[in-house]
């Protein structure tokens, strides 16, 4: 039997807020800050044709799939074109024309159709913490440290250490605080991602409550998984490739080429791949399962005064969704912390975009029991 996330959920009961998304931005979950725009109104509630999911046809010059050595070192170092997985992965997948799931009304509302996203990410600082997933690239010649999984937590879902990661490495969230407390290296060299939750580091390792190492060149991107594993995320999913980060958003429309990652405050017992495990014990089939898959309706008009940041992120949930990954703020979407981010007008564009706005792709594969 599946257990829960303990640091999602723990003794909080899942119909309640928890843990991830929620904390930083500025505002409340629940607070509409953004007036309707004319020209979103354009074609309101159009889905598009379905037809069956496509990989990209033209890659941009700069754009690499699969392969991360042209990024730069450093915290939210830039990856440069650089995209974790090939580029038929299913992160990497062109949804945009892929069938819309029968129940895709009822889900959505189970969210709230009438609430807006919000950016979980900015610039500055939300309680003393930067605000959103930080993450650190480093070369194939990073020293590798111990983890030490959490005894009560999830080190039987988990991947072996020790991991490329450095005792300094950023952790979401203030200093000395609970929470997900979310550490994310990429060694660019050998073309990993190591991620580990509720992690503390000592003096010469981590304590962590779990931890995955996730192949970025390919498409069995954690060998070692089972149907029904954890990882740093709720999920089972890797967190990185679903941030939203400025190198990519500042581009505009194109400029992100993958799916998302957002929170939802009620889930379903199930998930669906690529996602690995549920984190809820309710079993109510309108309420969305994890790795559910969503997207901004074809009909949507990106308004042409909307920032290059905005439209490239609405843009990409038009083209490539974005995955359920973890309980938390409905429609929370997650980002990496930069100081170029402007929040209020981010927020502001997309507190405009309400739930009725997006649909359900359609699931298959859905798993009940584990």
């Amino acid at each position: 039997m599946q257990r829960q996330r303990r640091w999602a959920i723990g003794a909080v009961p899942v119909m309640l807020l928890t843990a991830c998304g929620g904390g930083g931005g500025g505002s409340p979950s629940g607070t509409d800050t953004g007036a309707e725009d004319p020209d979103r109104l354009k074609g309101r509630g159009g889905s598009s044709t379905p037809t069956s999911p496509t990989t990209p046809t033209t890659t941009p010059v700069g754009v690499v799939y699969g392969n991360l050595a042209a990024a730069s070192l450093g915290v939210g170092a830039s990856l440069n074109g650089a995209i974790p997985f090939p580029a038929d992965n299913a992160w990497n997948t062109d949804i945009s024309g892929a069938p819309v799931d029968p129940n895709s009304t009822n889900l959505i509302n189970s969210i709230g159709a009438d609430k807006g996203l919000y950016r979980d990410f900015g610039s500055g600082t939300w309680d003393g913490a930067p605000i959103g997933i930080p993450y650190m690239v480093v070369s194939g010649t990073q020293a590798k440290v111990t983890i030490e999984y959490n005894p009560d937590a999830y080190g039987d879902e988990s991947d072996a250490g020790p991991f490329p990661m450095p005792l300094n490495a950023p952790i979401e969230g203030a200093p000395n605080t609970d929470g997900d407390r979310h550490v994310l290296v990429i060694d660019k060299d050998n073309n990993r991602l190591y991620e580990i939750g509720r992690a503390f580091p000592q003096s010469n390792r981590w304590v962590a409550d779990a931890g995955a190492i996730f192949h970025t060149n390919s498409n069995n991107v954690r060998p070692t998984a089972q149907t029904g594993w954890t990882s740093a995320d709720a999920a089972g999913l890797p967190i990185f490739p679903g941030l939203v980060r400025y190198d990519e958003a500042s581009k505009g429309a194109g400029g992100i080429r993958h799916a998302l990652r957002f929170t939802a405050a009620r889930t379903r017992r199930a998930f669906v791949p690529p996602a690995t495990h549920y984190a809820s014990s309710n079993t109510d089939a309108n309420l969305p399962p994890m790795g559910m898959r969503v997207r901004l309706k074809a009909g949507f008009v990106i308004p042409s005064t909307f920032s290059n940041e905005a439209k490239a992120i609405l843009t990409a949930l038009k083209t490539y969704g974005m995955f359920l990954a973890d309980n938390g703020s409905d429609w929370f979407m997650s980002g990496a912390p930069d100081s170029r981010w402007d929040n209020d007008r981010l927020r502001t564009e997309l507190a405009s975009v309400k739930g009725r706005d997006l649909e359900v792709v359609k699931m298959t594969g859905m798993v009940t029991q584990v």
